[in-house]
């Protein structure tokens, strides 16, 4: 009876070597974006925004709908498949003429950093600007923003 318990230990350890840190750190990363998508919602809020301005308002809730959802279960599933294979090459985006390597956002809006004292550069005063809470999909609320 074979030990294979070492040999996968061996082959493990190996491959953490050989594939370098940046690679799989950028390739986990952008995994775990993609996978929260179906949390944040952006591709269902740029769906349905894009469809309300392209086909009518009328097909928006409709139309619109069905595609951000298709749009953002198919986004999280390539962050599950990143996640999973993050050790392990090609670690360029994958599925990229259909979907933005990065996370997107409607064109009416996009995030700033949390009002929150980790971000601010006026943590003495007490007070800082900056989005109040931005994981919240519609929260469009900004401290001391002007325009």
């Amino acid at each position: 009876m074979r030990k294979t318990l070492p040999l996968l230990v061996v082959l493990g350890m190996a491959s953490l070597f050989v594939s370098g840190c940046a690679n799989v750190e950028g390739k986990f990363g952008r995994g775990m974006a993609n996978t929260f998508e179906i949390v944040r919602g952006g591709e269902f809020r740029r769906s349905m925004e894009q469809t309300a301005l392209f086909e009518g308002p009328d097909t928006a809730y409709s139309t619109g709908f069905v595609h951000g959802l298709n749009r953002s279960l198919g986004r999280t599933g390539i962050g599950i498949y990143e996640v999973i294979t993050a050790p392990f090459p090609p670690y360029h985006p994958v599925f990229t003429d259909t979907f933005a390597p990065g996370p997107v956002y409607p064109d009416n809006y996009s995030p700033g950093l949390i009002a929150d004292s980790m971000f601010s550069t006026d943590t003495y005063v007490g007070y800082s600007g900056g989005d109040v809470a931005p994981f919240l999909p519609g929260c469009r609320f900004q401290v001391f923003e002007m325009h």
